[in-house]
């Protein structure tokens, strides 16, 4: 038994050495992966480095990870002692191979508060661990907890431009790793999540990124449209962008209704609507697209029957984040007044039938209207015979007649 752990203690030290001197040889390592080993055949490393690929033999884990997981409880426990730079080797190489070891994260948090340990080595690490485990839960929330303390405390950056240069390249390196684990993981929650939360935490305001990322969105929606969180991405882009525009029109931040950005919003939602009708077309029988044309919809309905009842002035900010912030489902018909005709508003006896209002409206790129989803849905269920298809246009049109219609 002695033996046996004399033997194991051997092959953890040598595969922890060996993933610290893969490091050192090729700094740009962008990828992790097992491979497919059940036993040791030859007498060599269990650590293949190819290029920018790191591999790890498979039949080395079942002895690597307990082993390094006991080590790392045992020091928490202040029943083992590890000086510094072996807890840095040894978490480095168990959560590339176990990302959601939180004990082994908290370990490297110490490190970093002490200063032994740079953040950026750690978005590293956990950039690399995603490419094996995209979802990891752990990682994403060690990750956010590394970018507030940058954010406090810039290490080596100066005072203004420097510091949002540092701030603006860990911004777009986000976007990045967030873009990379959503194509290797369906669906991946967290990734989408964690994108949201750099938006809200580290570019608030900025209608550049905004703009920005809903075009480069665009492609990656269009070639995944059964993926929910994508399409639920924009959803929150929209939000925030109206809530960004509305507050550039406020009259104490030199706005005027003139403004270009008056224009910004519809077009916006045209642009949208747009979109998803060359998805729902092009990719019959998917019911994610149904469901975000059903909330584009609804958030341009509601957002401008609230800009209606405040025609003399731009909504407030508290009026825009209320507006925002309604939770309710796009079904609950007891959250919409009326019908949004814009196009044909009609109320006699003001310039030949139109209100001015209707006539102020007409400008600019076609506003998404009820007439004009109803003549949608009529031309899918004339043209489509995919069962599916019809079924999501047919509740579509239902909630149309029960939630706007009313």
């Amino acid at each position: 038994m002695a033996e046996l752990e004399e033997e194991v203690d051997v092959l953890v030290q040598r595969v922890v050495k060996d993933v610290t001197n893969a490091f050192k040889r090729n700094p740009g390592i962008d990828e992790i992966g097992l491979i497919p080993c059940p036993e040791a055949r030859y007498n060599r490393s269990p650590i293949v480095l190819v290029g920018n690929k790191l591999g790890v033999e498979s039949w080395c884990v079942k002895f690597l990870l307990p082993y390094v997981h006991n080590k790392l409880l045992l020091y928490r426990q202040r029943k083992q002692w590890l000086d510094r730079e072996a807890l840095v080797d040894i978490t480095c190489t168990v959560l590339l191979l176990n990302p959601d070891f939180t004990t082994a994260w908290n370990v490297r948090k110490e490190l970093i508060q002490c200063e032994v340990l740079n953040p950026e080595k750690d978005l590293y690490l956990g950039k690399l661990a995603l490419t094996k485990y995209p979802k990891s839960p752990e990682t994403w929330i060690h990750r956010r907890w590394v970018l507030q303390r940058i954010q406090k405390d810039p290490s080596g950056a100066a005072e203004g431009n420097d510091y949002s240069e540092l701030i603006q390249r860990s911004v777009q390196e986000e976007m990045k790793v967030c873009a990379d684990a959503a194509g290797r993981y369906p669906s991946n929650y967290n990734a989408w999540s964690h994108r949201i939360w750099v938006l809200q935490h580290m570019a608030k305001g900025n209608l550049k990124i905004l703009h920005d990322e809903l075009s480069s969105t665009k492609l990656w929606v269009s070639m995944h449209v059964s993926d929910h969180s994508g399409f639920h991405y924009r959803q929150f882009l929209l939000k925030a962008l109206l809530a960004e525009l509305g507050q550039v029109q406020q009259p104490n931040r030199g706005g005027s209704a003139d403004e270009p950005h008056t224009e910004v919003i519809p077009q916006l939602f045209h642009d949208e609507i747009e979109l998803c009708t060359d998805l729902i077309e092009s990719y019959p029988g998917h019911e994610t697209l149904w469901c975000h044309r059903r909330h584009v919809f609804y958030l341009w309905h509601h957002w401008r029957s609230c800009s209606q009842e405040h025609q003399q002035r731009p909504l407030s900010p508290d009026q825009v984040h209320n507006l925002l912030n309604d939770s309710s489902d796009p079904g609950d018909k007891s959250r919409i007044s009326q019908a949004m005709d814009i196009d044909c508003t009609v109320e006699g006896g003001k310039h030949g039938g139109y209100t001015q209002d209707s006539k102020r409206l007409k400008r600019g790129p076609p506003r998404p209207t009820l007439p004009s989803e109803r003549t949608f849905v009529s031309s899918i269920l004339s043209s489509c015979r995919n069962a599916e298809q019809v079924r999501f246009a047919n509740a579509y049109r239902k909630w149309l007649d029960s939630v706007i219609g009313q």
